[in-house]
């Protein structure tokens, strides 16, 4: 038998002589306390114990008590109530639920209990061992589940305009992530959305926001974009046409305002106490003129990288934060892609990679990368994921990487 380690439970102490001879003679450890020095004692000065051998006089109440107590600290002994004499207390302790042991204490006998002892606690570990192996089975199947369901709300195919080419990637730190992207078209298919989002937290939580944020600004900017669509030609503007000035595009900005300002209402009205919000870069762009019209919500400012190898332009936050502060204003941002020009909008999980010694990328670092890569958009996130490879080393991913390239091909390239 492996080494038996025995607690005595009495109010005095008094281990009986025939009891301790026989612990003694089968190699028992023991360690004799009462109950109040159990129940007072401080966390990890208790020592590990596969029995407890509780004295009959003890109440059970006192003894629950006391393997409690030992619970708290992940023990969990088999308990034997025994008696000298009055043998009619062990009653209370046997439908109490505790095994028993009577005199005389034979060795062998001592010896056969402590044996039962120590299987029954092998045999407890094993099937707790095996329930909580079934719960994480259970814990990771829901994870997955839940991960297939929030790579749904994420787009199967990217839209592809013509002379356009938009690339992603998109890394989650765990199963399921609080990024998310989105690319759709806009006002029959005249304006292109371009969402990138980072909801606080990461896991489960920051999953199902990330949904119910990603449908409410998806689903107000497609209804108000048709809406807008409908007002611009009965007004006889023109959707398609040239926008290079920076007064407020009649096609864009509407649903783009709609969108954000709608979903920060809902969030702040129905789900403030949940604690959650959001960054987020939301654009629509003119695939015709290059035009953008753009709000940035406390998000990492995008970078456009210039084809003709002017300095880098960083597109700001425009507002704050969506879901934190009800009634507040977003303003509009603009900016001018012409071709041979890129677009990079990524999330924090970028800048703040940490190296194995504990430095974060960072945003110079991070335009120094791509104003060295190719502007294509595949070539660039590529330059991008080695350029993060080799600053992380072995490190472990911190958080949810997201990075989107909007590339315009110059004329050559497109005729290639």
């Amino acid at each position: 038998m492996a080494q038996t380690n025995v607690l005595i439970l009495d109010e005095h102490r008094n281990v009986p002589d025939g009891l301790a001879k026989a612990l003694h003679a089968v190699g028992a450890e023991t360690h004799a306390r009462t109950p109040g020095e159990v129940l007072a004692a401080s966390r990890g000065r208790m020592p590990e114990v596969t029995a407890v051998l509780a004295h009959a006089t003890l109440s059970p109440h006192t003894v629950r008590s006391v393997t409690r107590r030992l619970a708290d600290e992940g023990q969990q002994p088999t308990v034997v109530a025994f008696a000298e004499h009055d043998l009619h207390l062990l009653d209370d302790h046997v439908r109490a639920g505790s095994d028993y042991l009577l005199p005389p204490f034979h060795p062998v006998l001592v010896e056969a209990r402590l044996r039962d002892c120590h299987q029954h606690a092998e045999l407890n570990r094993n099937i707790e061992e095996v329930a909580a192996h079934a719960e994480l089975l259970s814990y990771e199947r829901e994870l997955e589940i839940g991960r297939e369901i929030q790579l749904g709300f994420l787009p199967e195919s990217l839209p592809s305009p013509d002379n356009w080419d938009i690339r992603v990637r998109f890394r989650p730190a765990r199963t399921v992530a609080g990024d998310f992207y989105d690319v759709f078209e806009l006002v029959n298919r005249r304006r292109l959305a371009l969402v990138v989002a980072d909801v606080c937290d990461k896991g489960v939580g920051a999953a199902l926001f990330m949904a119910l944020i990603r449908s409410l600004l998806r689903h107000t900017a497609e209804q108000s974009g048709l809406q807008n669509l409908i007002a611009a030609d009965l007004m006889g503007e023109d959707p398609g046409g040239a926008e290079h000035t920076r007064a407020i595009p009649v096609v864009g900005a509407t649903p783009l305002l709609n969108a954000v300002v709608g979903t920060n209402s809902y969030l702040t009205r129905n789900h403030m106490k949940q604690g959650y919000f959001a960054t987020m870069f939301f654009g629509v762009l003119d695939p015709v003129t290059g035009n953008l019209v753009y709000i940035n919500g406390g998000h990492n400012p995008p970078v456009l990288i210039s084809g003709s190898g002017a300095a880098p332009e960083l597109l700001q936050p425009t507002g704050p934060v969506i879901g934190v502060m009800p009634d507040v204003t977003f303003s509009l941002g603009y900016a001018h892609m012409s071709p041979g020009d890129t677009l990079f909008i990524y999330t924090d999980g970028v800048t703040e990679a940490r190296s194995e010694t504990g430095s974060f990328f960072g945003e110079d670092l991070l335009v120094e990368q791509l104003t060295e890569a190719t502007l294509h958009s595949e070539e660039l996130l590529d330059h991008m994921d080695g350029a993060l490879s080799d600053f992380v080393g072995q490190a472990e991913q911190s958080d949810d990487i997201t990075m989107l390239a909007v590339h315009w091909k110059t004329p050559t390239a497109a005729a290639d």
